[in-house]
């Protein structure tokens, strides 16, 4: 290895380039193999040689659940560098999908609006300068100001990409929606479009994991959601939407059965969980 480089991640697994030089490949063959990242490159090797991927050129990274049995693999991690797209199924895959995306995030500098939104309420809060470090599944973002903003990426609800003027400039943006002491907020995150786009790969997880299905809610559900999302005590919302604290508490039980509240710590006491806000942000926008 060249002069600063050192080995994070050596695993075996299965690797396959579905795009060359912007081309899709129809001849598509796992292959198995050695994966090896350093904090310089990611190298993929096989008894036939080896390809080398400069972490300098990955553009994009994205995970996928998706089933591939006939080569047995479970999930895989989608590479973007350049004009060259490469599906990678490592077997270490939590610590490999870990170490890759801190190599490329960790330490990076971006522009931060936080709380953008509280409540549903939109904030008078402007672009801050922020730090960004990975730990696990949390991104830390420290703010010039001196705030410190801890991003759960499994408590993450919604995922909004957009491009906006910022600081004079046209600049992509992440709306990132999460939790802060149990109020529903957005973080705003912008920077160059690569950060921003290997940001948002790892961001959507949460989302992807947290997502809204159909769920039949009745009108009483629904208003019960709103005040919680609109940071309404759960202590407070039988006055709030003038419902008697035992019909209450049966919507409580009902909406942590489907995995939309979550319990804190007394019966009375609960939270949205991430699907819970995405549901509640939907029928606040229909109103």
């Amino acid at each position: 290895m060249s002069d600063g480089e050192h080995a994070l991640v050596d695993t075996k697994g299965k690797f396959v380039q579905v795009v060359s030089d912007g081309r899709k490949r129809n001849d598509i063959e796992w292959l198995p193999g050695r994966i090896l990242l350093s904090n310089k490159r990611l190298v993929l090797a096989t008894n036939d040689g080896k390809r080398t991927i400069p972490l300098s050129k990955v553009s994009s990274v994205t995970a996928s659940q998706m089933n591939q049995p006939l080569a047995q693999v479970d999930s895989y991690i989608k590479v973007q560098a350049g004009r060259n797209v490469t599906l990678i199924s490592a077997k270490q895959a939590e610590e490999f999908q870990e170490k890759l995306y801190s190599t490329l995030l960790d330490q990076t500098v971006v522009l931060v609006n936080h709380p953008a939104v509280k409540g549903g309420v939109v904030q008078d809060g402007g672009w801050e300068k922020g730090r960004l470090k990975l730990d696990g599944d949390c991104i830390n973002l420290a703010i010039a100001s001196g705030t410190f903003v801890e991003l759960d990426i499994d408590d993450v609800g919604t995922v909004e990409a957009k491009e906006k003027t910022i600081r004079g400039d046209e600049r992509p943006l992440l709306e990132v929606e999460h939790t802060i002491e149990g109020t529903s907020v957005e973080t705003h995150i912008s920077g160059t479009p690569r950060h921003v786009s290997l940001i948002e790969g790892l961001v959507r997880q949460g989302e992807q994991r947290n997502i809204a299905d159909d769920v039949d809610l009745s009108d009483k559900e629904t208003q019960v959601l709103m005040a919680l999302y609109s940071g309404i005590s759960p202590f407070k919302i039988p006055d709030f939407v003038d419902m008697e604290i035992e019909e209450v508490e049966d919507v409580y039980d009902r909406l942590m059965e489907a995995d939309i509240l979550e319990p804190v710590r007394t019966r009375r006491e609960v939270q949205l969980e991430a699907r819970g806000r995405s549901i509640a942000s939907d029928a606040m926008a229909d109103q």
